[in-house]
């Protein structure tokens, strides 16, 4: 089977509450050098909060 062309990454918040999304990304892409950083809900504390790639382990 071929390779596949996305990779599954886990967003973490940065509000220390454990939690956190997965996505995808396309790791060929020029732009996606640097980390993702994303802001997105965290229903623990209940706030917008900026979430941060990590290696799904």
């Amino acid at each position: 089977m071929a390779k596949p062309t996305t990779v599954k990454i886990k967003l973490v918040s940065t509000a220390d509450t454990g939690f956190f999304y997965v996505t995808k990304k396309n790791p060929r892409s020029p732009n996606t050098t640097e980390k993702m950083v994303m802001r997105k809900y965290d229903p623990v504390v209940r706030k917008h909060v900026e979430f941060k790639e990590a290696k799904i382990k």
